[in-house]
């Protein structure tokens, strides 16, 4: 069958404002001359020996598991899952002990560009934008959450930039039997900054991380830093967002596409 595919993961790429100071990446390019020497040198041959003095071109790049768009594990968020459903809990996934089913089914998008930055997502906003769209959940969907951050990649409000789901409305998609979502912003919550501030008001310190934290009562994945949400309708479309198999890891990048049948 005809298909189109739509990129919905954000360049990896250093020198932008795509993360604190403390967790950008870093990526040192070296071009076909550059490398040139060291493989001439290597195989004993002089460098007009090789194709115009050419070898390879390559990266080295230094980097977090959590740059880029990328898909979080359960075992990110705490030690334990899945304590609502099992005495005690469990270990949590890592990211190579996530399920690949999870990471390749129908996606629904939300639609929260309007609302305020720092706002913090509640079930009722979910409910009230899946009645909007005329979607009922079905486990294992994929939700994706398109907020106003996602338009401002790369730029120096990035990270402090749009809404964040709380743990109520992140405990309410996994009741639904939900297993991954995403969102285009720097975090799932809402942005440290405006935690911080609440935090400096009284608030209490269980505002921190709330959304991620969910994963403790139901263990799920969900993908940050995503991108060109816009671009895609409520429903209708696959999401692939398989992760790169770091052993043992708390995340693996990944080069989430949505996927449509035409």
């Amino acid at each position: 069958m005809p298909r189109r595919i739509i990129d919905i993961s954000v360049p990896l790429k250093a020198g932008i404002k795509s993360d604190p100071p403390w967790a950008l990446p870093k990526i040192d390019y070296h071009d076909h001359k550059m490398t040139a020497p060291p493989i001439a040198e290597y195989f004993g041959i002089s460098l007009d020996q090789l194709p115009e003095g050419n070898y390879a071109a390559r990266e080295q790049v230094q980097i977090s598991t959590h740059a880029g768009t990328h898909l979080d594990a359960p075992y990110h968020f705490f030690p334990r899952q899945d304590e609502r459903l099992t005495p005690g809990g469990r270990p949590s996934l890592r990211i190579d002990e996530v399920p690949l089913d999870w990471c390749f089914q129908p996606g629904v998008k939300l639609d929260f560009r309007a609302l305020p930055d720092g706002y913090t997502v509640q079930p009722e906003d979910v409910q009230r934008e899946l009645a909007r769209i005329g979607h009922s959940l079905q486990p294992l969907e994929i939700v994706v959450v398109n907020t106003r951050a996602g338009s401002r990649y790369g730029e120096d409000d990035y990270i402090d930039a749009g809404c964040g789901m709380g743990k109520a409305a992140t405990l309410w998609l996994l009741e639904q039997g939900v297993r991954v979502t995403g969102t285009d912003a720097w975090s799932w919550d809402v942005p440290f900054s405006v935690t911080k501030q609440r935090l400096a008001e009284g608030a209490d310190p269980g505002i921190i991380w709330e959304g991620h934290r969910a994963g403790r009562e139901i263990g799920y994945c969900h993908i940050e830093k995503l991108h060109n949400l816009e671009a895609l309708p409520s429903d209708g479309f696959m999401v692939a967002c398989f992760p790169v198999k770091v052993h043992r890891g708390s995340a693996g990048w990944t080069r989430a596409v949505a996927i449509f049948q035409d």
